[in-house]
Order: C-alpha cells, then sequence, then structure tokens
C-alpha cells in the first residue's frame, strides 16, 4: 500500500514539475521570430520539459530531428551566447522536482497515459489566464454562422465541436473533408455573414488546411486554431492560437488536451452567447418528446 502512495506521489510530483516548465519555456520562446527548424526545436522542448534543463544539445538535436549547429542557432536567437547559457537558465528556473528515478517502472500503456496527464496539466496551466480563451468564445458567438475546420487526424475535433455547439449556435458549418470544395464552403459562410473562423489542426498537419487558413484570413475572418504547439505551421495563419499538446508514445497521436480545450471553448462560447442556457433547455424538452435518449 505504501509503495503505490509513494509511486503516485511521484507521478504526481513529476507530472506537475512538468506542466510548470513547459509553462515557463512557452513564455521563453514568445515574441521571437524563429525559423521552422527552431520551432521545431522549440517545440520538441515544450514536449520535453521536464528532460530539457539536462539534454546535451547533441541529445536535443537528436530528439528534434535536426542538426546540432541548429540547436546553437536557436539559443543565440532567444538571446542567449550559445545553449550552454540557455541549459544554465533554465536549470536555474526549473521547479524544484527532480526527474524521478522510478519512472522507467511504467509500462509503455502506463507512460502514454502519463504523458497526456502532463499534457493536462501543461493545459491547465496555460488556462491560469483566462483571457485568450474568454476573447475566443466571444468571437465565436459572434459569427454567424460559424465555420469549423478540421481535416484528417482532426477531423474528431471538429466534428465533436461542432455537434455540442450546434445546441447553443444557431448555425454552425462543418468543414471536416478537403478537396476543391474547401475554399467555396468558406466563401459561403463569408457570404452568409460569417465573421470567424475555428480550426483544429493536429499533426501531421495537411497542406489544404494551412491553405484554407491563409484563404479564411484574405477574405476577412478572424481565425481561432486549436493546434498541438504555439510553433505548428498553422500558426503564422491564425489569429488566435490555443495550444493542447498532443501524445507521442503510441503509434497514432493521441488528443486528450486538444479534446479537452475544444469543450473549454465551447463554455466560453456558451458565457457569451445571452440565451444558450434556453437553447439547451428547449433542446432538452424536445429530446424527452421524443425518447430520443435512453435513461
Amino acid at each position: 500500500m505504501s509503495g503505490n502512495t509513494g509511486a503516485s506521489a511521484e507521478a504526481e510530483a513529476r507530472a506537475a514539475g512538468a506542466g510548470s516548465g513547459a509553462a515557463r519555456l512557452q513564455q521563453l520562446f514568445e515574441g521571437h521570430r524563429l525559423t521552422p527548424t527552431q520551432r521545431r526545436i522549440a517545440h520538441c522542448m515544450v514536449r520535453q520539459a521536464a528532460d530539457a534543463p539536462f539534454l546535451s544539445s547533441v541529445e536535443l538535436a537528436e530528439l528534434a530531428g535536426v542538426s546540432q549547429p541548429s540547436v546553437t542557432r536557436f539559443a543565440v536567437a532567444l538571446g542567449f551566447d550559445g545553449y550552454p547559457a540557455l541549459r544554465r537558465h533554465l536549470r536555474e528556473v526549473a521547479p524544484a522536482v527532480e526527474r524521478v528515478a522510478g519512472a522507467d517502472a511504467y509500462n509503455e500503456y502506463q507512460q502514454a497515459v502519463q504523458s497526456e496527464i502532463d499534457n493536462l496539466r501543461h493545459l491547465a496551466s496555460l488556462l491560469a489566464d483566462p483571457t485568450p480563451v474568454a476573447r475566443a468564445g466571444r468571437l465565436l458567438a459572434e459569427s454567424r454562422p460559424l465555420p469549423v475546420l478540421g481535416l484528417r487526424a482532426a477531423s474528431a475535433q471538429a466534428g465533436g465541436f461542432a455537434y455540442f455547439a450546434r445546441k447553443v449556435h444557431p448555425d454552425v458549418r462543418l468543414l471536416d473533408e478537403g478537396g476543391t470544395m474547401l475554399t467555396d464552403r468558406v466563401d459561403a459562410a463569408v457570404r452568409a455573414g460569417a465573421t470567424a473562423l475555428l480550426c483544429f489542426a493536429l499533426p501531421r498537419h495537411p497542406r489544404e488546411v494551412v491553405e484554407c487558413l491563409q484563404y479564411a484570413r484574405s477574405a476577412g475572418l478572424t481565425v481561432v486554431t486549436v493546434a498541438d504547439s504555439a510553433f505548428a505551421p498553422v500558426a503564422r495563419h491564425s489569429d488566435l492560437l490555443l495550444p493542447g499538446a498532443v501524445g507521442t508514445g503510441l503509434a497514432f497521436d493521441t488528443a486528450c488536451a486538444p479534446m479537452l480545450l475544444g469543450r473549454v471553448l465551447l463554455e466560453a462560447m456558451c458565457d457569451a452567447l445571452p440565451d444558450a442556457q434556453a437553447r439547451l433547455e428547449e433542446f432538452d424538452a424536445k429530446a424527452a418528446e421524443r425518447g430520443l435518449f435512453v435513461e
């Protein structure tokens, strides 16, 4: 019993440290114009927040899939004399939580779950400032209609958001199929009065999504994006980007944080819709009349 309690406490400490470390890294990178290679390094460091202060430049380069000189140039771009100075800074500001020696005792499935717990803790730390989410909620509530974009891996997130959003928003249009008609559907939304577009973007990022966001902004839409990282390829084509990291420990990515972030956005949108509660009650009444759900 005591051994299990200790392992649980260690896991809690490790996750808390990773979450706060990732938040510090995000703050460190904000405001810098990074190249695509440098964004890749930054994304890798955020995902490996607990280990980042202890990685050599060679180890970080291998993890990020870049060259060692690229890591050095990355550190200089952040304002440091070199990578050793960046690593010293990370160690100085790292939370007082050491890496857990027994973490390797988890099997691969437990490690995947622990990784998602880390991602959710990181998301919780980002949501300590609710201003970006509240702003996004207002933008989505005011757009009539509201197009919601998500292709390939992100289609499930977009579909889930659209399903629930339709219960409170008068006109939600799901864009979950690519092809030449995608821009036509954006045009139709703009003609109908849309002012914003919500995009869910997860790796691997389809080229069509990047191109669609670029087109949507040129058509006058404000783009709100939920992505796996603030350094994702869609970032430069988004007016407001909300990051929710994905897990990469299994054969296919896991997306608990982006899914939860979508639900948080729904809540913020409901807060900005004065008739949201009335619409929900109307739906519940009709569902009861039709016997729609099994109690």
